[in-house]
């Protein structure tokens, strides 16, 4: 009987230190909370998304979007951006989510690193602000498609390529010749419809005449400097200003608690990193339309 008793004593002593214990770091987590990065475990929060690289798997951060969406706790959300593009369908997507997001009366504001062009521009454009380093590189509003022509190494080597097609456009930017003319018209168009696209996205986001819009959407890039006086951001700041923004947004004090992005460990992340291969969906298909600039270091 004493022995049950003090197996039952001990017990809920270990009980009572593990619920001590988290209360006490969640306490502390919450006075660490603000601007550093801390965030109190109850109690309205502002949550930052990143998005870093070449934007072509995008469903992690569409799935995380919806979670803030739909989480009580989280009031506005920040989407810190350093892209400088990527494919049109998934770029498109993460911009749909952020609209829903501020559909659901959540405020949502987006925050510019060191590049944040073409498509990662795209997706800012979707908040209702955008804090740009003075420096950050954003802008780059176009589409590019890049396609080979081996035609004359194949001569050269031997080599002769065997296409078996039903439609007249089915291998358009076949390698092994030279593009036709009518080939070019169809993927013109196809690129001036899609570059629309985002001039209007641009003009509706930033609240622009379209007309306005079409005067620097050429494809060049813009310091965050030259996109504010251009309309294009709505402040210079860094990460820690567009959060207290984003909590001004939301009626909450500043600076507000934060939620940081969850860090996911991979071993396969881990491997890849170590032996220096590229990211999955890095390798693009020549043939896809993508939002992207060339542009990414500067001396």
């Amino acid at each position: 009987m004493s022995r049950r008793l003090t197996v039952l004593t001990a017990t809920l002593l270990v009980f009572v230190g593990v619920v001590g214990l988290f209360l006490l770091a969640a306490g502390s987590w919450g006075r660490g909370g603000g601007g550093e990065g801390g965030g109190s475990l109850f109690g309205p929060k502002v949550a930052i998304v990143e998005l870093e690289g070449l934007i072509a798997e995008t469903d992690d951060l569409v799935r995380e979007l919806r979670q803030h969406r739909e989480n009580p706790s989280i009031k506005a959300v920040v989407i810190r951006i350093n892209s400088p593009g990527g494919v049109v369908g998934p770029t498109q997507e993460v911009y749909d989510a952020i609209r829903r997001v501020r559909e659901a009366g959540k405020p949502v504001v987006a925050s510019l690193g060191a590049v944040a062009a073409s498509g990662g521009y795209y997706i800012a454009v979707a908040a209702d602000q955008i804090y740009a380093n003075p420096g950050s590189l954003t802008g780059s509003i176009g589409v590019i498609m890049q396609l080979a022509n081996l035609d004359s190494l194949m001569k050269k080597v031997g080599v002769e390529y065997v296409v078996v097609k039903a439609g007249a456009f089915k291998d358009i930017g076949n390698l092994s010749r030279p593009m036709t003319s009518e080939e070019r018209r169809v993927l013109q168009t196809l690129l001036d419809d899609v570059h629309g696209q985002f001039i209007d996205a641009v003009a509706k986001g930033r609240k622009l005449p379209r007309e306005q819009v079409v005067q620097f959407a050429d494809g060049r890039v813009f310091s965050g400097t030259q996109a504010l006086q251009l309309k294009m951001v709505d402040a210079l700041g860094s990460l820690e200003d567009a959060v207290n923004a984003a909590a001004k947004l939301a009626n909450l004090p500043t600076p507000p608690s934060v939620e940081r992005p969850r860090r996911r460990f991979s071993i396969i992340e881990l491997l890849r990193n170590e032996l220096g291969l590229p990211a999955p969906g890095s390798l693009l298909r020549p043939s896809l339309p993508v939002f992207k600039t060339p542009l990414y270091l500067m001396d």
